[in-house]
């Protein structure tokens, strides 16, 4: 997975954005992860990160031709701030409706009131794009994931994101919630069972996706399409838990 390093200042995380395929584009910084998904009825965007870095963000859209007030809805894949902190101001600029897990309504208030909340099953339509969440508890009580398909020189591929892979919460006087440990390893479990053509990462360090920019630039390859990439992340994450307990014992 792709090194990650300490930002202290918004600018040092600035990236140029660029399309993964079809109608996902990546226009987040290195700390924060930020995709922008083209409907043809509107934009979908996904976590807008720390307000101190919103300005990178906006200008992003611009340079791929969108406007703020395209976006049509804000999804937030939790509560925490560095998914969350730019969210109100977005909104208010957009006029875009916010979207968060139920159970993560409460914690998100601190940083702006979703319009709407989302469960298992729940689906977001609009225009070509049919967002399906999935809650998947543990880094936060109301994490949410999801998947949708796009189109790309004739094929269909199937685009997920694990809205909450981090260990940070699971250590022991860090919890989010009672019971998250467990909660953790079943979402990861649930999610194992889905087909993910193209895993676009909760944060840049769990697919690699400068990396894989950079591929795709020089040399045209797109190793966002990768099946088997979905599931060694998840086990990774399982994994990773294990060691969590382990050094505790």
């Amino acid at each position: 997975m792709f090194e990650r390093r300490k930002i202290t200042n918004p600018w040092e995380g600035k990236i140029e954005p660029f399309k993964i395929i079809s109608n996902v584009y990546y226009v987040g910084t290195f700390q924060a992860s930020t995709h922008l998904i083209d409907t043809g009825d509107g934009l979908i965007l996904i976590d807008p990160g720390y307000s101190n870095a919103l300005y990178l963000v906006v200008s992003s859209i611009y340079k791929l031709g969108f406007k703020p007030e395209d976006i049509k809805y804000i999804v937030n894949t939790h509560w925490h701030w560095d998914h969350t902190e730019a969210t109100r101001a977005l909104s208010e600029m957009s006029g875009a409706k916010t979207i968060i897990g139920k159970d993560d309504f409460e914690k998100a208030k601190q940083y702006f009131t979703a319009d709407i909340t989302v469960s298992d099953g729940d689906q977001l339509n609009l225009g070509n794009v049919s967002m399906t969440f999935m809650e998947t508890p543990g880094h936060t009580k109301g994490t949410i994931s999801f998947f949708f398909s796009c189109e790309e020189n004739g094929k269909t591929y199937r685009v997920g994101m694990f809205g909450g892979a981090g260990a940070n919460t699971l250590a022991k006087g860090k919890f989010d919630f009672d019971g998250c440990r467990e909660a953790y390893r079943n979402s990861v479990r649930r999610l194992m069972k889905e087909k993910v053509d193209v895993f676009i990462g909760n944060h840049t360090w769990n697919n690699d996706t400068f990396g894989k920019a950079k591929i795709l630039k020089e040399t045209g390859e797109n190793t966002f399409i990768d099946k088997e990439l979905w599931g060694k992340f998840l086990t990774y994450c399982e994994n990773r838990l294990d060691k969590v307990i382990e050094q505790e014992k």
